[in-house]
């Protein structure tokens, strides 16, 4: 007598299928959830966000102090440049990025105007911000880890620029990237999966949002020992 199937045992071919990601021409995983579009340089007046005492905030939470490299990675208009350049002093140093042309030039004659020598101003790529290795205290991403198309490989070519105990930030809100934000656990998963171990999160509500701040730890994994999260913070 011939047995239900169900009786016979699971088959493999009864079982889940295993997710399936991309992965780019470098072997990095393709992120397994929405990204943001950049859709502009600011998210509010700089007077608007002074009134919150928003910077000083976040550099207080950040361990910024005088002395200090720092990234402002997407710095926009110069928000954080600006009083990253004022906090470190002039024995500090403030390396400020953006992707797209038109603003980085703005930025570098708003830097030259203000004649800000601590700081240097220079044209990131999507990918890879291409960091001097083992420069910085701190890289400092404020509303645009959300925006980056390839995170993966992105954070990997962060990871060697931190000096030994320098420490990632990022500041975003707490929605999902569709929406202009990284839930927290998203955020955790994405940098665990290069290696960065989360060292604490606050609640940033002057800075719209919360704050986190990553170590990296371990080996720098190789790109096609990556595995990406869905939009949910489980690794894939």
């Amino acid at each position: 007598m011939t047995l239900p199937l169900a009786a016979c045992g699971k088959d493999k071919h009864d079982q889940p299928p295993t997710p399936q990601f991309q992965r780019n021409k470098d072997g990095f995983p393709l992120p397994a959830r929405p990204v943001a579009s950049i859709v502009e340089t600011a998210y509010s007046t700089e007077a608007a966000r002074d009134k919150l005492d928003e910077a000083r905030a976040v550099m207080d939470k950040a361990g910024i102090k005088r002395g200090m490299t720092v990234a402002d990675i997407g710095a926009g208009e110069g928000y954080y440049t600006i009083r990253l350049a004022a906090r470190v002093g002039d024995n500090g140093r403030v390396l400020a990025e953006d992707i797209v042309p038109d603003v980085r030039d703005a930025l570098a004659e708003r830097v030259n105007r203000e004649r800000l020598d601590n700081v240097s101003v220079r044209l990131g790529d999507p990918a890879n911000p291409r960091l001097p290795p083992n420069s910085f205290d701190r890289v400092l991403m404020v509303h645009m880890y959300h925006e980056v198309a390839q995170p993966y490989e992105f954070l990997w070519n962060v990871r060697p620029a931190l000096k030994p105990g320098g420490e990632l930030v990022v500041v975003d809100a707490d929605r999902p990237t569709f929406r202009h934000g990284t839930p927290p656990r998203l955020l955790e998963c994405e940098l665990k999966a290069v290696g960065f171990e989360r060292v604490n999160q606050r609640e940033m509500p002057s800075a719209g949002g919360y704050l986190a701040t990553f170590v990296a730890k371990g080996e720098r994994p190789l790109p096609q020992a990556i595995h990406p999260c869905d939009a949910n913070g489980k690794p894939l």
